[in-house]
């Protein structure tokens, strides 16, 4: 019987087959996949905003900033057994949800979490097998650590798997 592991919001989740992982609400947050084909082990992060630098707070959540997210994944994966040889990444999520007219930076979130995101995995050395960001919608993703597809439901445009 398998389960479906829960990612919320600035959380960070490891799976193992039979079971897959979720995460719902990604708007212009980032769903980032890290994964072990060898071993078959998987964990997803739900990060929010960019850095934590902007953040005067020590009791931050790590899932919630790129920056730590991707590197906490990482360490969580190591320490289950995963190989830093043969990990590898998928992403999703990033979407500009709002539009401005003022085009500050400041707003342009979701695609400086998914700059910063491909950052911290070039920065680890984690390849970027996949990935489906941008747009405007909505998505939900679930990834299934058996087959290392992940399966991308977008608002108002459907499912598709990378």
């Amino acid at each position: 019987m398998s389960e479906i592991i829960k990612v919320g919001i600035a959380d960070i989740n490891l799976v193992s087959p039979p079971d897959t992982i979720r995460t719902t609400g990604l708007g212009s947050c980032v769903g980032v996949i890290i994964y072990d084909e060898g071993r078959k082990i998987a964990g997803m992060a739900h990060v929010m905003l960019p850095e934590s630098a902007l953040i005067k707070s020590n009791t931050t959540k790590l899932g919630k900033f790129a920056d730590t997210a991707v590197n906490a994944l990482y360490d969580m994966l190591i320490k289950k057994g995963a190989s830093a040889k043969s990990i590898k990444a998928k992403i999703a999520g990033g979407a500009q949800m709002f539009q401005f007219s003022s085009g500050s930076e400041m707003m342009r979130i979701g695609p400086r979490n998914v700059e910063s995101v491909k950052l911290q995995l070039n920065q680890l050395g984690i390849p970027l097998i996949s990935s489906d960001v941008g747009g405007n919608s909505g998505r939900t993703i679930e990834f299934n650590p058996a087959d290392y597809q992940l399966t991308i439901k977008t608002v108002n445009k459907g499912t598709k798997i990378i």
